[in-house]
C-alpha cells in the first residue's frame, strides 16, 4: 500500500484540505508539524495516536516537527461550552519543559516552542501583519467559535485561531513546513493557517486531520472519570497502562491496533481472525498492550507490567516486591499494622469480616489467604516477619476481595 492508502485503512484520515495532498504524501518529502498546548507536563494516551502519526510519516521520508504551544497555551483553545481556565506563566513554563523532554525522548524529532516567535510580536504588528488578513465573518463560521456565541466568547479566546494560523505561516517561512497534521477538533485552526498563508504570502499550505480515538461509549480514548492515562511512566505506571489496554472493549480493540501500533495490515487481520474465534483469550488486547507499552517505555517495562499482571491473576503475590504490590493494589482498601496482632483481630478490626463468627467461617472454609497462602489459624501472629519485604501484607477474602496491610 502507499502511505495514503495505509493511513486510510487505519482510519487515520478524516479531512484533507486538498485532493492534491494524497499525491504529495505518496511522491514528495514534506516537512510537517503537529502540536499540543502545555496544559500539563506530560502528554496522555489520548495524544498518542495523533503524535504517533509523526513517526508513521517519518518512516516514509517526511520530516516531522513537534510544536509545544508555550504562547497559545497562555491563551487556551476555546472549549465547546465554556471559557478555558487560564494557566499561570510559571505553570506553562514548567509544562513546556516536561513536554519538550518527553516529546524528544519518545519520538526523537525536532521540538519547537511557539512562544519563541510569538513573544517578539507586539500588538500593533499582530493586528497589521496577521489580523488584517482574517475576516471576522470567516472566524464566526468556525464551528468552535459559532458554538460559543450563545454563551459568549472572550476576545482572548476568539483570537486563538489566528495565533495557530500564525504558527503555520511562521513555520512555513522559517522551516519550509507545508503540512499541518492534527486531531479532527483542530480543523478550523488548520484552515485559518492555510487562509492566512494564502493571503499574506500567496503560498498554498495543506492540512490533514485524524478522527479522535474513542472508546465504546464515545468517550475520548484514555480518559477515565476525567483522569488521563499519562505517557510519563512516573505519573501512570506501565502496569496501570497495561491494565487499561488489556481491558479494551472487544468492539474497539482492532481499531486501536490499527491506530496505535505499527503492525501491518496482514498481521492485524490475522489477529482479528484469531481474536474473533477465541475472544476469551484476549489476543488482540494483549498484543495492543505489548506494542504500546514497548514503544512508550521499552520492552523491560512491558515485561515487568506483564509479570505483575500474571502474578496478580494467579494469586502468587509473594513473587512481587513491596513496591510492586503497592502499585498493583493502588486503590484497594488498606490499613496500617502498628503492633503485633492476631489474625482474627486483624480481620475484625479492619472490617475485612463483619464479626469473629464470620472470620472463623471464612478461615474454616479456606477462604482467607495472606500473601497468596491460605491461612486457617485464627491465633496466627501478624507482624513484620510475615510481611513481604517486612512492609506489606496482601489479604484475600474469597476469590476476588483484596485488602492491603501496611506494616509500620
Amino acid at each position: 500500500m502507499t502511505l495514503f492508502e495505509d493511513l486510510k485503512w487505519r482510519g487515520l484520515i478524516k479531512d484533507i484540505s486538498s485532493p492534491e495532498l494524497e499525491k504529495k504524501l505518496n511522491e514528495e518529502k514534506l516537512t510537517f508539524y503537529i502540536g499540543t498546548d502545555p496544559t500539563a507536563d506530560s502528554m496522555h494516551i489520548g495524544h498518542f495516536s495523533s503524535f504517533l502519526i509523526a513517526t508513521r510519516l517519518a518512516k516514509y521520508g517526511h520530516k516531522p516537527i513537534l510544536l509545544i504551544g508555550g504562547a497559545t497555551g497562555l491563551i487556551g483553545d476555546p472549549k465547546p461550552s465554556t471559557e478555558r481556565q487560564m494557566i499561570t506563566k510559571e505553570a506553562v513554563l514548567k509544562n513546556v519543559e516536561g513536554l519538550t523532554k518527553q516529546a524528544k525522548d519518545i519520538f526523537g524529532f525536532e521540538v519547537v516552542n511557539n512562544y519563541d516567535w510569538i513573544k517578539e510580536i507586539n500588538t500593533i504588528d499582530f493586528l497589521r501583519d496577521y489580523g488584517k488578513y482574517i475576516n471576522v465573518n470567516y472566524m464566526l463560521d468556525k464551528d468552535i467559535i459559532s458554538r460559543r456565541l450563545e454563551t459568549g466568547i472572550t476576545f482572548c479566546e476568539f483570537t486563538y485561531t489566528i495565533l495557530q494560523g500564525l504558527d503555520f505561516v511562521h513555520l512555513n517561512e522559517a522551516k519550509g513546513v507545508t503540512l499541518q497534521v492534527a486531531g479532527s477538533d483542530q480543523w478550523g485552526n488548520i484552515t485559518t493557517g492555510i487562509e492566512l498563508a494564502r493571503k499574506k504570502n500567496d503560498v498554498e499550505l495543506f492540512g490533514m486531520t485524524m478522527p479522535l480515538v474513542l472508546d465504546s461509549n464515545g468517550v475520548k480514548f484514555g480518559k477515565t472519570e476525567g483522569n488521563a492515562l499519562w505517557l510519563d511512566k512516573n505519573k501512570t505506571s506501565s502496569y496501570e497502562l497495561y491494565q487499561y489496554l488489556i481491558n479494551s472493549d472487544d468492539a474497539c480493540v482492532i481499531d486501536y491496533l490499527k491506530k496505535l501500533t505499527f503492525l501491518s495490515k496482514e498481521e492485524i487481520e490475522g489477529i482479528e481472525v484469531e481474536h474473533s474465534n477465541a475472544p476469551h483469550l484476549r489476543l488482540a488486547q494483549k498484543t495492543l498492550a505489548k506494542e504500546v507499552i514497548t514503544f512508550l517505555h521499552g520492552s523491560e517495562e512491558y515485561e515487568k507490567a506483564l509479570k505483575m499482571s500474571e502474578v496478580l491473576f494467579s494469586g502468587n503475590v509473594s513473587d512481587l516486591n513491596a513496591d510492586e504490590i503497592e502499585l498493583c493494589f493502588k486503590g484497594v482498601s488498606n490499613f496500617e499494622i502498628t503492633e503485633e496482632i492476631t489474625l482474627i483481630d486483624m480481620l475484625v478490626n479492619n472490617n475485612i469480616v463483619s464479626s469473629r463468627r464470620e472470620a472463623r467461617e471464612f478461615l474454616n472454609s479456606n477462604a482467607i489467604s495472606l500473601n497468596g497462602n491460605v491461612v486457617t489459624d485464627e491465633n496466627m501472629v501478624i507482624n513484620s516477619s510475615v510481611a513481604i519485604d517486612n512492609k506489606v501484607i496482601v489479604i484475600r477474602r474469597g476469590k476476588k476481595k483484596y485488602f492491603l496491610g501496611i506494616v509500620k
